[in-house]
């Protein structure tokens, strides 16, 4: 079984859970309460709220917040810098603890250096959004997300490459040769 790694300055609250294999570099903090999967790399500077979860393989890279509410599933990667929220109108003299509106990222979802992501979203599975793009709608599987606000531009494979469709909406990756139909709107992959 492999080995956490914890840097000396993480401060990792008793009552967190923390998967095998995960390294938690320079000045992170994670609250008693949140959960980190196996084989997780959280970078410098990162903080974990009490109910943020995060499911294994994610790699969450330095000067990211993930408060409550922000639920990562598996192998999801989030930039530099990005930026989750939690409440859509704070005041900073208005306690509304008891409205976070939860964030969801599905399996294999990209998020580039500094995107916003508003809370009560759910990005679907293996969307790609893009370096500086401010998500403030649910986001579908496999969209490319770019801009402020974000807009789909087009679709990624699994893989993370850019597909080019053709006229009868279809789609091969370059990379890895999965095939996939757009259907209704949304990105299908084909067996």
């Amino acid at each position: 079984m492999a080995t956490m790694k914890i840097h000396p300055t993480a401060v990792v609250d008793e009552g967190a859970t923390i998967g095998p294999g995960t390294k938690i570099w320079h000045f992170c903090h994670v609250c008693a309460g949140a959960t980190v999967g196996a084989n997780c790399s959280l970078g410098q500077n990162v903080y974990v709220a009490p109910t943020a979860k995060i499911g294994d393989g994610a790699k969450i890279q330095n000067n990211v917040s993930l408060y409550d509410g922000v639920v990562l599933e598996d192998d999801v990667f989030c930039g530099p810098s990005m930026v989750f929220t939690n409440v859509l109108t704070p005041r900073a003299h208005v306690s509304r603890r008891d409205e976070y509106a939860p964030t969801l990222v599905k399996r294999g979802v990209t998020i580039g250096a500094n995107a916003t992501i508003v809370c009560g979203r759910t990005i679907g599975e293996y969307a790609f959004i893009g370096a500086g793009a401010v998500v403030t709608k649910d986001v579908l599987p496999h969209a490319v997300m770019l801009g402020n606000p974000a807009r789909r531009k087009g679709w990624a494979c699994r893989c993370g490459e850019m597909l080019r469709t053709t006229a009868d909406d279809r789609a091969r990756c370059a990379r890895c040769g999965d095939r996939y139909a757009i259907r209704e709107g949304r990105l299908a992959r084909e067996e």
